[in-house]
């Protein structure tokens, strides 16, 4: 069977753009989460993403098993600590935190959790998480004690990007943030694909079809979207057919 970066890569190569939810199990749960899982099914999201900077209800296992249990769409775990581990799920993004210079979020978790993960399914994606400043201080930046990457810096964004690439990473994730007052910028997501040959996920800051499909003409890979999507659900529909449009 091939394997869901296996897929993620040949998308990039055939240029297909994909959309992906993120599932905060803190801030959706209980009858809210199965609306969002239908709706994602509706309209043929093509990942869902599960994860948070805090998760303090202690719903993230229940949050993966209802996912598991009502959709067939690909279930990928973006932890936001090292409890955040579930062997229902697909996939884990394996987070270090390049943008930043936190050793722990670069390799300390990684190492607490390195055989649990080994024991597991789960198909393990090294991702290089890059902080782009999105205007106002976000709960990750906060949590992981460490400075986003300016959004007028191209230049220092595709060096860490690349840097990551040569060290091995398969992937590259750029965050504005949860709330994020504006996204990751084009011209800088651009810069970034310019250098880099990996996948490319954006997340931060989009609320609306335009930045999606600015985000995607940029270059960007895959667009995530969770904060905007809780407040208004409808607009994964629409989303996902402005990006699949594209690709």
């Amino acid at each position: 069977m091939p394997t869901l970066y296996s897929k993620l890569l040949n998308q990039k190569k055939e240029n297909q753009k994909k959309f992906a939810v993120l599932i905060d199990p803190d801030a959706t749960s209980g009858s809210e989460l199965n609306k969002v899982v239908d709706r994602c099914n509706e309209a043929h999201v093509d990942y869902i993403l599960v994860g948070g900077s805090l998760i303090t209800n202690g719903s993230f296992d229940q949050c993966i098993e209802t996912i598991k249990l009502n959709s067939a769409i690909p279930c990928i775990i973006f932890p936001g600590n090292s409890f955040q581990i579930n062997r229902e799920a697909d996939a884990i993004l394996l987070l270090s935190l390049i943008s930043g210079r936190n050793a722990e979020l670069l390799i300390g978790n990684h190492v607490l959790t390195a055989a649990q993960l080994k024991r597991s399914a789960l198909e393990i994606i090294a991702t290089g998480y890059m902080l782009i400043d999105g205007g106002r201080t976000t709960s990750v930046s906060y949590m992981s004690n460490t400075i986003p990457i300016p959004s007028d810096k191209y230049a220092i964004a595709a060096s860490t990007a690349l840097a990551g690439e040569m060290l091995g990473l398969k992937m590259i994730y750029m965050d504005a943030g949860s709330g994020a007052l504006q996204p990751v910028p084009s011209k800088l997501i651009t810069e970034v694909t310019q250098q880099i040959s990996i996948p490319l996920f954006i997340g931060g800051g989009i609320r609306n079809e335009i930045q999606a499909i600015e985000a995607c003409h940029a270059g960007a890979d895959v667009i995530v979207v969770g904060n905007a999507v809780e407040k208004d659900a409808t607009l994964i529909k629409l989303l996902s057919q402005a990006i699949h449009r594209i690709g």
